[in-house]
């Protein structure tokens, strides 16, 4: 096994005490030779870490097919001395695999006392939302303007450590530690991206609404209310997304969200429609408690499609019920929605969630 140390400089970019102190903190990603730990092995593990004021970089480098387990006693050793370990879709293979290296070598050794934070888990709900073209460490990279000299994926290097065993060429040695190097130094790099589960998830503040129209590319007048929300949490890059009736940008620490309205007539169906009458005449239900006065011949019983009242005005979307009463262009609807009338944006619980929902529906 060969050990390799190297102080680094690497730049503040995320506030740390988020996480946790810098000192309990390390980074680490591994090489292997294939996607299966039932098949193929490890050959180099890299860790990043605070101490003493600096940055360092640690590798542990197979320069045998037969330095494996050397290699999980050196990492699980060193670990001992950290709380929380940062990785990048590490909870879907890089922990798996260590786990059940050990457990083909005998070893005992886990990840039970150590707090795991996987970035690629805490960014994949937003991929849709704020544009990012997939979830590799080097798409996210190039989405904060992040550049890296490595030119290669772990999957293509599996043949250059193949070589690299045959000929111990330093070249190839080099190529395998600067992939492994850079990939660690990416981590803190892209820690900024944490910025956007810190906005999106945490509550905003109204700070103004405001109805307008415009006109479509159909010419059709779209009425639509503005709502403009101020997070504690600023982001680094703006984004935007649209899913009708939907749309919304992000920049700095404010959300502005456009709503597409509905103007005119909605439904409120009731579910018990066994105790309703439909009023032929009227198109509308009343419940049998009063709809026995009215004359036989202008009333049926109500069935489920049948059993509404309806309501003139301005509506807004709602995914799921908030604002009562609940309306519908017709029974069978996912969306529905809510007279603009009856909602209050200032309610403590009826707005945050209604942004949660229009938000989390946007990421779909």
């Amino acid at each position: 096994m060969i050990t390799i140390k190297k102080q680094l400089s690497l730049p503040d970019t995320y506030p740390f005490e988020r996480i946790g102190k810098r000192e309990e903190i390390l980074f680490f990603d591994i090489e292997t030779t294939g996607f299966s730990a039932d098949y193929s092995h490890l050959y180099l593990i890299g860790c990043i870490f605070y101490h003493q004021d600096c940055w360092h970089l640690l590798q542990w480098f197979a320069e045998t097919a037969e330095s494996e387990e050397e290699l999980l006693h050196a990492f699980f050793s060193f670990i001992k001395k950290f709380q929380i370990l940062i990785h990048f879709n590490g909870d879907r293979f890089d922990i798996p695999f260590l786990i059940k290296r050990c457990s083909h070598l005998g070893l005992s050794y886990d990840f039970s006392d150590i707090i795991s934070i996987d970035i690629y888990r805490r960014i994949k709900p937003y991929k849709t939302l704020i544009g990012l073209d997939s979830l590799k460490q080097k798409a996210i990279e190039k989405f904060l303007g992040i550049s890296r000299a490595d030119l290669y994926s772990g999957g293509e290097l599996i043949s250059v450590y193949e070589e690299y065993l045959r000929s111990q060429n330093p070249r190839l040695y080099d190529l395998l530690l600067l992939h492994n190097e850079d990939d660690l130094k990416g981590m803190p790099s892209i820690l900024p991206i944490l910025y956007y589960p810190d906005f999106l998830e945490h509550p905003f503040s109204l700070v103004s609404q405001t109805m307008r129209q415009e006109t479509a590319e159909t010419g059709k007048t779209r009425h639509l209310l503005d709502l403009l929300c101020k997070s504690d949490y600023q982001i680094p890059i703006s984004f935007s997304a649209e899913k009708l009736p939907f749309r919304c940008h992000g920049k700095g620490n404010l959300l502005q969200l456009s709503i597409e309205l509905y103007k005119g007539t909605l439904k409120h169906f009731y579910p018990d429609y066994q105790n309703y009458y439909y009023l032929i005449y009227e198109d509308t239900a009343i419940h049998k408690s009063i709809g026995e006065y009215v004359d036989k011949n202008a009333r049926i019983k109500a069935k489920a499609k049948t059993c509404y009242t309806k309501k003139e005005g301005v509506f807004i979307p709602q995914l799921s019920p908030i604002w009562e009463p609940v309306m519908k262009k017709d029974r069978r609807d996912k969306l529905s929605y809510a007279s603009l009338s009856d909602v209050c944006f200032q309610d403590a619980r009826c707005f945050p969630l209604y942004i949660t929902q229009l938000l989390q529906y946007l990421a779909i």
